[in-house]
């Protein structure tokens, strides 16, 4: 975070404000965990502050400190509206384009707020007038850590923040595998340990919470793969057929796309569920090494993400778009050899 844009923030956050603060659609533990850490900070400085979630966050996740306060724009729709409404300050976290957050958009787009924007994605647009964005770190649950800190504050940070914090960081990391996990990020999971943070229980809560029918769903995604050696690539589909025969909730298929890359030489794992409610594919992206998938989805799914970790959507059936994906390979294929 650059210095004018530090020193802008301690001014708007100097005085009490009302906020508002902002996680994208279909909230992950990132997002849910950034943006709890950062309502706790400021209300523990004496802001008015209030989360409003586009969506529902999956049941997982539920357990986290102040969760049970978080709006559903969906559900809460006049209380959210209001509170958004009577912001003038928003914070957006784990996200930095306004068509992350669905039909919130034009809400925050019509609002007079100030806006800061804290995220680690790429190619951030230009709403927010004060702006944390660094492509680098791990998870925005890091940036948020690094933010109270910018802000002389890391000593505030209490035992329901710490277990925000590292939920965040552990799910953006693949719990600590992904490449983006530098030394720092150990080195902030560790005084967020000393500062409270139950690494083991959260790892508990997280992962070892299945329902039976979550786990027939990931019999049904891996049963589907295709491996394409030539292209060192697999691939998941996933039909709303298959989604409502195993029960699905929001939630369950977090993390399916990663068992692609679990095989020896794939370097590129893509899964594709179908959406009939919102009349779309959703489409992850994962790769290992230097193919960046971020400009795979921009390219061809109007999507985006990170360099190894991307999501897009395609509008056309899962035969269409799988058609469509595979005749896009042969020009990948030299890149994803590595």
């Amino acid at each position: 975070m650059n210095l004018e844009h530090l020193n802008a923030l301690k001014q708007l956050l100097s005085t009490p404000r009302k906020i508002a603060i902002i996680p994208h659609k279909n909230p992950d533990g990132d997002a849910i965990g950034s943006t709890l850490a950062l309502w706790h900070y400021v209300i523990n400085k004496g802001h008015n502050a209030s989360i409003v979630s586009p969506n529902d966050a999956p049941k997982f996740l539920k357990w986290m400190p102040g969760a049970d306060k978080i709006l559903n724009f969906e559900k809460q729709n006049s209380q959210a509206k209001s509170c958004i409404g009577a912001a003038d300050v928003i914070f957006t976290l784990d996200f930095n384009h306004l068509g992350r957050v669905g039909q919130m958009s034009e809400l925050l787009e019509e609002s007079s707020a100030t806006f800061v924007m804290v995220d680690h994605h790429q190619e951030p647009s230009d709403y927010a007038k004060i702006m944390y964005s660094d492509v680098t770190m791990s998870s925005t649950c890091e940036m948020v850590y690094h933010l109270i800190g910018l802000l002389g504050d890391v000593d505030q940070i209490t035992k329901e923040m710490a277990n925000c914090i590292y939920t965040g960081i552990m799910t953006d990391t693949g719990s600590f595998k992904f490449a983006a996990t530098t030394s720092n990020t150990h080195r902030v999971v560790a005084d967020l340990m000393d500062r409270g943070a139950e690494g083991t229980e959260i790892h508990h809560r997280i992962y070892d919470t299945n329902s039976p029918s979550r786990l027939h769903l990931l019999g049904c995604a891996l049963k589907n793969m295709v491996i394409l050696e030539e292209y060192h690539t697999a691939y998941i589909t996933l039909s709303q057929e298959e989604l409502d025969k195993y029960n699905y909730q929001k939630g369950d298929t977090e993390g399916f796309v990663n068992y692609g890359l679990t095989l020896d030489g794939i370097n590129f794992a893509i899964i594709f569920i179908e959406n009939k409610e919102e009349g779309i594919l959703k489409i992850s992206f994962r790769s290992v090494g230097d193919f960046s998938v971020n400009d795979f989805a921009r390219k061809h799914f109007n999507g985006g993400g990170h360099t190894n970790a991307a999501g897009g959507k395609s509008e056309d059936s899962i035969e269409d778009t799988i058609k469509y994906f595979t005749s896009l390979l042969p020009q990948y294929q030299n890149q994803l050899q590595s």
